[in-house]
């Protein structure tokens, strides 16, 4: 900034020095016009120059949402972007995390990202447990007053918000009941119809168990029940459900203790299952895209598909992730990210 004030006083300095000499008889308020002209255009280019330039953010931050503090990390290259909240997947998990860099950092070019610690998770559940029982109801408000809260902050009136698998259910609140503040509602891995995908998926796992005469298999995914009776019937499910899938549970103690010694985060998904937008959803006032990974047996893929060709919107797109099952932001984050930059963004009309 001082050296283009430095360089626009040069320029006066030279231009007033040329008119002096050629017009020493005439007044200063005589000056002619283009003189003006030229002073008023230089500051008009230094000051757009300024209001115009690019002003990263990085920042976390406590805001009052649901009568407590919520944790949110707030990233972008450019702080005028649109806002872009990304909702994670649990419930219980948390939304701010060293990892989630890998499919949110190339948004960060396009959007204000915001990674949110939902209620009694991670950053939040540190500085303010809830003082209230769990419930859908209160985190669908949650997400409201969050998105409130951060429009009024950015002063902007709309934003984006990608919800990923028990992220969906708020995201498609959103979606339903606040429409006018939301630009598009991305549903990745979408849970539509949860409890019959859980009996399909608890089909298919005994199915997978007897091909294999894997015994212990067998056994544990005989004791559940749909709807899970408890958190251990849960656990066998996810814990077969990821082995057949293929995929590593990084720490067995910890997964199975999410499952057994975390009653009221079961207690909520439990309660969440029973939303059946089919019946409960058939239409939305806000584009809404849906991201589905073709191999996606835990909100199943065939479910979502249905759902997408019954659901009314102003705008709607299904993307197909061939190469992933449930954690699409994880197996690929690239596709994932140029989607929406390159797929969604572009669709939607912006406003200030």
């Amino acid at each position: 900034m001082l050296l283009k004030v430095n360089l626009f006083i040069i320029c006066v300095t030279s231009y007033n020095n040329k008119w002096s000499s050629k017009y020493s008889s005439i007044s200063a308020t005589k000056m002619p016009k283009s003189y003006y002209r030229y002073i008023l255009c230089f500051l008009a280019v230094l000051v757009t120059g300024q209001c115009f330039a690019q002003e990263k953010i990085d920042t976390t931050e406590a805001i009052r949402a649901g009568g407590i503090k919520q944790v949110v990390k707030i990233e972008g290259e450019d702080r005028s972007k649109p806002l872009f909240l990304f909702i994670t997947g649990g419930p219980g998990s948390e939304g701010i995390y060293p990892e989630n860099k890998l499919y949110l950092d190339e948004l960060k070019k396009y959007f204000v990202v915001v990674a949110w610690d939902q209620r009694n998770c991670g950053e939040t559940l540190k500085l303010n447990p809830s003082p209230v029982k769990l419930t859908v109801k209160l985190y669908e408000n949650d997400t409201h007053e969050l998105v409130s809260a951060l429009l009024k902050q950015f002063h902007q009136k709309k934003l984006f918000i990608m919800g990923w698998s028990w992220g969906t259910v708020l995201g498609f609140y959103m979606a339903d009941k606040h429409p006018e503040q939301v630009y598009a509602y991305m549903a990745v891995s979408p849970a539509v119809n949860q409890w019959e995908s859980e009996r399909i998926s608890l089909k298919e796992l005994k199915q997978k168990a007897e091909q294999q005469h894997n015994t212990r298999a067998i056994h544990e995914l005989a004791r559940v029940k749909i709807p899970f009776e408890n958190g251990l019937q849960n656990y066998y499910d996810r814990k077969w459900l990821s082995i057949f899938n293929g995929e590593t549970i990084d720490d067995t103690v910890a997964f199975k203790k999410y499952f057994t010694e975390n009653s009221e985060m079961t207690a909520l998904f439990k309660e969440a299952n029973y939303i059946n937008l089919t019946v409960s959803l058939p239409r939305v006032n806000c584009p809404v895209y849906f991201f589905v990974g073709r191999k996606d047996h835990q909100t199943n893929y065939l479910i979502s598909e249905k759902y997408y060709n019954e659901l009314s919107a102003p705008k709607k797109q299904l993307f197909w992730f061939e190469n992933s099952g449930h954690l699409i932001p994880v197996t690929e984050p690239q596709l994932m990210q140029k989607v929406v930059i390159t797929q969604v963004l572009p669709q939607i009309k912006l406003k200030n």
